[in-house]
């Protein structure tokens, strides 16, 4: 074994848990400590503050600069009372992370009694100028162009890390494009609000806000620190590019929901002190399928804030692992042949009168509000399937989407029987009928008897991307380090869209002397009719279904370059413009940022793969042929040349086999160098991005092929990289 894996390992084998000294208290006595809440407003601010910010906070009121003076003060006190030196614009650029600058409180005092001074105004709380053009921007901003603003999130509350003082912000050009995620997603959830709202009017006139939530659950691996370090390709691109499946890793079905190890309990419980410090509701831990895989899952929240606070976690969770001699994988297939990582989005709306849209109720016109807003949705994700996709698309997530551990990469709906057959009823109901609610019984739909037949009787489908679980929807095709928002901009969009469709459908039915009642089941049932190849009950993982969902017309692309063009399509464009979410020249400056970005995962992968093979695997292969030779040289000095060929004939076919392996390397690693230097030359993004699919990472497999068969020949003391079986398995 080498040296350096000796080390990794032995040094992994002795890890003990760190004692983690949290606060001896229950949790509810000191969630939100680090966060400027409502709590803290209430004794920091006046009461006349207070009450303009929740109303900006409630009801996306405009908040003044003198108001914002006030809140700077109070929150400034507060901050330094809590040993706050700093604050920042904490933002989240296109780069799937966030970004912060740190700026000291402190101001020079001119004159006689020249010094410095503690300083925080409304304006600086407002408002920060971070260098645009060093962040993606897909062409909007030029390297010349440097100017950006951050703008201040009052619905997402402050918070302090270490000594700053974390400002929730947006990200805007100069000339006013959105350069982050969140800038898109206030709007999409602004659109989807005032879109709800007026179809929950036609039902309950006293709505006058609707809320979309989400609860996100956080899948990730943890691996040693020391074995980490012995892994190149894991330094550099947080997936292991060669290693063979360990003879045991999750066949056996032992990991999933077993004993978590002392370990990552000791690194688990600190991830929740921190987390409830900073007003995260962590409330599900536990271990994945996947050997040194593990979950984490708050309660569901408002979705602005859960992103932030997803993002959040993943940041602590960096940290905490560090201090633990761990490494923290959020790759979505950091290790093959064991299951990858999501990010399952748990998606719902609710009004501020505390109606669940997606959850059936107890009156007919509770159940018909309920059948309106799900077809609604399962038509949006119709329409938009092929966008839907592209959100939740990358490099990384293409390793896990469709390997029969993760939902397929076509989307589709499932809702479970009970709600199909209810859907089915609708559907083919006659449309002679003249239907109003009170008739929902006599005519048999079930409809008024939805929560007796629906409550946690709705099976689970692993295999369905877009799932009703019994009140809400589950994106479960989200990616494990994906950033929330390009989801929940993508969904609550659509949804929009088709919700002011519905709305405009049911107004000129009316308009036509159709009664209420009768225009939303008429259009209801066109709808059931229209969104119908989107639903899908069976297994996701089949080729026939591959084969079907082409035939229904639903997006089946594979190449993640060409899926990315969803997002550019003219029915994408029309969507996000009409709703006022994104324009078409951000939209095609996000693209380059996705073409760009892939190209250079897929560039690093290619360059670390090669260095690899070259500078680790075809040196070993060598050394240990070269030992095989010298034997098989010796056996025939010492021995006849009958017994020595008896003898030497199995070493003769290890070290034919290694040369032949060793040869398929040296010549895939110099095409597919070829390959890449013919792509760097292309000049457009996508096309650039799309030759990296087609031409260069199509030696990753062939390539790790015949590496993985050399690690079963070398000898292990020999092999310089430890192993799965050794990456795998914390004690």
């Amino acid at each position: 074994m080498s040296i350096l894996r000796f080390k990794a390992v032995e040094e992994a084998s002795k890890r003990e848990p760190v004692e983690v000294i949290g606060p001896k208290k229950l949790p509810s006595e000191y969630f939100g400590k680090y966060v400027f809440n409502r709590t803290q407003m209430s004794k920091y601010l006046s009461k006349e503050t207070m009450k303009t910010v929740l109303e900006a906070i409630d009801q996306g009121k405009t908040l003044h600069r003198e108001i914002a003076d006030h809140v700077a003060a109070g929150m400034k006190m507060w901050a330094m009372e809590m040993g706050a030196t700093h604050y920042t614009h904490w933002f989240q650029p296109l780069t799937e992370g966030t970004a912060e600058k740190h700026d000291s409180f402190i101001d020079y005092i001119n004159g006689p009694d020249s010094g410095i001074i503690e300083r925080f105004s409304g304006k600086l709380l407002a408002q920060q100028e971070p260098d645009a053009s060093s962040f993606p921007s897909g062409g909007i901003r030029n390297t010349f162009e440097a100017r950006g603003y951050t703008a201040w999130d009052p619905s997402s509350p402050a918070f302090i890390i270490d000594d700053t003082l974390c400002i929730p912000t947006v990200f805007i050009s100069y000339t006013g494009e959105a350069l982050d995620y969140k800038t898109p997603l206030l709007k999409a959830l602004s659109a989807v609000d005032k879109a709800s709202v007026e179809v929950c009017k036609l039902f309950y006139p006293d709505v006058r806000k609707v809320y979309s939530f989400l609860g996100w659950e956080q899948e990730y691996f943890l691996v040693d620190q020391a074995l980490y370090a012995a892994r190149p390709d894991l330094s550099l691109t947080d997936r292991t590019l060669m290693g063979h499946e360990s003879a045991k890793n999750q066949q056996l079905e032992d990991h999933y929901f077993g004993a978590i190890p002392p370990r990552v309990t000791s690194f688990m419980q600190e991830v929740e002190f921190e987390a409830y410090k900073y007003g995260i509701p962590l409330k599900t831990r536990h271990n994945e399928v996947a050997p040194n895989q593990f979950e984490i899952a708050p309660i569901y929240g408002e979705t602005n804030l859960a992103v932030d606070q997803n993002l959040l976690i993943m940041s602590l969770m960096h940290k905490i692992a560090a201090k633990h001699k761990f490494k923290l994988l959020l790759h979505e297939k950091p290790f093959a042949g064991v299951n990858g990582s999501g990010k399952h989005n748990n998606w719902s709306l609710c009004t501020d009168t505390g109606i669940g849209l997606f959850t059936p109720g107890k009156t007919a016109n509770e159940n018909l509000l309920f059948v309106t807003f799900l077809v609604n949705t399962l038509l949006a994700v119709y329409k938009h399937n092929g966008l839907l996709k592209a959100s939740i698309m990358s490099a990384n997530n293409a390793h896990r989407l469709g390997a029969n551990e993760a939902p397929p990469a076509i989307i589709s709906v499932f809702l479970g029987k009970q709600i199909s057959a209810v859907l089915d009823k609708i559907e083919f109901s006659s449309e002679d009928d003249d239907i109003t609610v009170d008739e929902l019984k006599k005519m048999q739909l079930g409809i008024a008897h939805i929560p007796e037949v629906l409550v946690d009787n709705t099976d689970r489908n692993r295999t369905s991307p877009f799932a009703f679980t019994g009140n809400r929807f589950e994106f479960r095709a989200v990616g494990s380090s994906a950033n929330c928002s390009a989801a929940m901009i993508a969904l609550n969009s659509v949804v929009a869209a088709q919700l002011i469709d519905f709305k405009k459908e049911i107004d000129i039915k009316m308009q036509k002397g159709m009664k209420k009642e009768q225009a939303i089941f008429d259009t209801l049932r066109a709808f059931i009719k229209e969104s119908k190849p989107v639903r899908f009950e069976g297994n996701g993982y089949s080729d026939e279904w591959k084969q079907e969902a082409k035939k229904r017309g639903l997006d089946c692309e594979t190449s993640t370059p060409l899926i990315y063009d969803a997002y550019i399509s003219k029915e994408s464009v029309e969507m996000f413009e009409s709703i006022g979410v994104l324009n078409e020249k951000e939209l095609h400056a996000r693209n380059e940022v996705k073409w760009e970005t892939y190209t250079k995962k897929i560039q690093i992968e290619a360059r670390v793969l090669g260095d690899l093979c070259m500078n680790h695997i075809i040196p070993v292969a060598t050394e240990y042929q070269t030992v095989l030779l010298d034997n098989l040289y010796k056996m025939r000095i010492v021995f006849d040349k009958e017994k020595a060929d008896k003898l030497s004939r199995e070493d003769a076919a290890l070290i034919e086999e290694i040369a032949d392996h060793v040869s398929a390397i040296k010549t895939n690693v110099d095409n597919m160098v070829e390959a890449r230097k013919a792509a760097n030359k292309l000049e457009d993004a996508r096309e650039k991005a799309i030759a990296y699919h087609d031409t260069v990472f199509i030696y990753f497999d062939v390539i790790r092929y015949h590496v993985d068969k050399l690690e079963l020949i070398v000898d292990n003391q020999m092999w310089t990289l430890p192993k799965y079986r050794e990456l795998l398995f914390i004690s």
